[in-house]
């Protein structure tokens, strides 16, 4: 995949400032703010419940929210279409991974495309191509039904469905998720590869090692707030997080 110009490498793609989402009269999320930038890994870590994944659905335009979200420098109404935040380059990665289990993995890659297609474009196949360089596993097994993968095959498969739409901010909730330790490394090896291309890549993760390993920022969420932020380097040496998220307590692999 083509790296983008190195023009825009610092351009802000997304930026959140104080959101809040709620379920009747509980806030899940309190005063969240985020910023990712063109070709950055964010990652946000905490614990199961923490809100990370009704942040990203917040995000992608699935929940009401307040705050400010601020896409590719325009502020955006809190309930937009998600067809319309897809058109424009927002992909979430569900941690279900929602794939068509009797559908070939080259037809669930070209479903990627579809509004892409329906938008005129005709790049499916160079797409695809691209998507086969970063998975050739999933080349080797284009033809094979979707159901018939493993857990490692079909998270493959759901990423490169995403970067079928040519996304500019990839949201990956949980990618790691049930995975084997070897597979997980070759998981995390992709995401740092697919930086390299220049998309935006927002990682919700409760593998804080991996997470932090891979990313260039990090936040920690609990209990629906932001208790921590800086680059992942600082966040991996901090007391607080090795405690809580890489102490032996908590190996992760």
């Amino acid at each position: 995949m083509s790296k983008l110009p190195h023009l825009h490498e610092h351009e802000v793609i997304l930026e959140v400032k104080d959101l809040r989402v709620s379920y009747g009269k509980v806030e899940a999320l309190h005063d969240v703010s985020l910023t990712i930038r063109r070709g950055e890994i964010v990652t946000v870590i905490g614990p199961n419940g923490a809100g990370k994944t009704t942040m990203l659905a917040a995000l992608m335009g699935l929940l009401p929210s307040e705050g400010s979200i601020v896409y590719l420098g325009h502020a955006r109404g809190h309930q937009r279409e998600v067809e319309v935040l897809v058109r424009q380059g927002m992909t979430l990665v569900p941690e279900k991974r929602e794939l068509f289990a009797e559908m070939s993995v080259e037809d669930n890659l070209m479903l990627g495309a579809f509004d892409r297609f329906r938008s005129g474009h005709r790049d499916h196949m160079e797409t695809m191509d691209e998507v086969f360089e970063i998975f050739p596993r999933l080349e080797e097994r284009r033809a094979q039904l979707a159901g018939t993968l493993s857990g490692g095959e079909r998270q493959m498969l759901a990423m490169g469905r995403a970067l079928m739409a040519k996304p500019k901010l990839l949201m990956l909730d949980e990618p790691s998720l049930g995975l084997a330790p070897m597979i997980i490394k070759e998981i995390f090896r992709v995401i740092a590869q697919l930086k390299e291309t220049g998309v935006a890549i927002l990682l919700v993760e409760q593998n804080a090692r991996a997470a932090l390993h891979v990313a260039d920022y990090g936040y920690v969420l609990e209990t629906g707030e932001v208790s921590l932020a800086g680059p992942s380097r600082e966040l991996a040496a901090d007391p607080r997080v090795i405690e809580s998220y890489l102490g032996l307590g908590h190996k992760q692999h």
